[in-house]
């Protein structure tokens, strides 16, 4: 379905019932599809709501706003266009820069972040030559199959999976494809990350080229408070069609403490309020 949002209309994967929901914002090159084997997997106990960001998949792709201000605003326009009271914010690589800069604002509802393979929030750390040649990267059938191949991940992914990435990558708008590396990659969020105060869990691929476990630990853990890593063993860039199933365990876990921690605290209100 499309929801209007921010000034333009969000593709929006919506499945599945339950109390908290879960919201997905997929990596530069993906869309909501990218996510389908843990939302498949998910959808049997949690609402799962995975976007398309401006510019890829089945959303509207405008010629401007493509800043982390703007996907940004796109997703929290689709949170509220959903009335949802309470959830967990899911991004990875580019979206999990997204889902750091949404977190920390503050926004009502959300309870917990789960950043897989985010890229951090200091300035991607490429010359522009590198950036560029990233997009090139992303210009043909066969340069995509290379990137994926060669860089992005470190299983050999499915022929239906692989085509679902090249079919993705290739139907970005231009404007989509060059923001990332040579705009929003260098955008710096450094100063405002530190305010995120929900549960944090960061989710890293053990043989991540892309974001590594150092990249990582150097550069996202210290600055989001109390944060969490969590290792995929023998996993590279694209935990969710790589290791599907045991990042969807991760991810049903984690949610399922912030229920116990709901619980816990509701139950501590109502004490007290005995007690006054």
């Amino acid at each position: 379905m499309k929801i209007a949002s921010n000034g333009i209309r969000i593709h929006v994967e919506d499945n599945g019932a339950g109390d908290l929901p879960i919201v997905f914002l997929h990596y530069w090159g993906g869309s909501s599809r990218t996510w389908r084997h843990i939302t498949s997997e998910l959808k049997q106990s949690h609402r799962t709501i995975a976007t398309d960001h401006r510019g890829w998949g089945q959303s509207d792709a405008p010629a401007s706003g493509y800043n982390l201000t703007d996907l940004a605003a796109d997703a929290q326009g689709v949170i509220d266009a959903l009335g949802l009271q309470r959830y967990v914010l899911v991004g990875h690589s580019m979206g999990g820069k997204v889902a750091q800069l949404l977190a920390s604002r503050r926004p009502s509802g959300l309870a917990g972040l789960v950043l897989v393979a985010p890229s951090p929030p200091s300035p991607m750390q490429l010359p522009l030559e590198a950036r560029q040649g990233m997009v090139a990267a992303y210009a043909s059938r066969a340069s995509i199959i290379t990137t994926v191949t060669e860089v992005l991940t470190a299983k050999a992914l499915s022929a239906d999976d692989l085509e679902t990435v090249v079919q993705d990558t290739l139907r970005g708008a231009t404007s989509a494809k060059t923001a990332w590396p040579l705009v929003m990659s260098q955008e710096d969020i450094t100063a405002h990350v530190g305010a995120i105060d929900v549960p944090t869990i960061v989710i890293g691929g053990e043989l991540d080229r892309v974001d590594s476990i150092a990249t990582l630990q150097a550069e996202v853990l210290p600055r989001i408070p109390h944060a969490v890593l969590h290792h995929l063993q023998g996993t590279g860039h694209l935990s969710m069609l790589e290791s599907p199933n045991t990042l969807a365990q991760i991810i049903l876990d984690f949610a399922g403490s912030l229920r116990f921690r709901s619980s816990a605290a509701t139950a501590a209100q109502a004490t007290l309020s005995k007690l006054q």
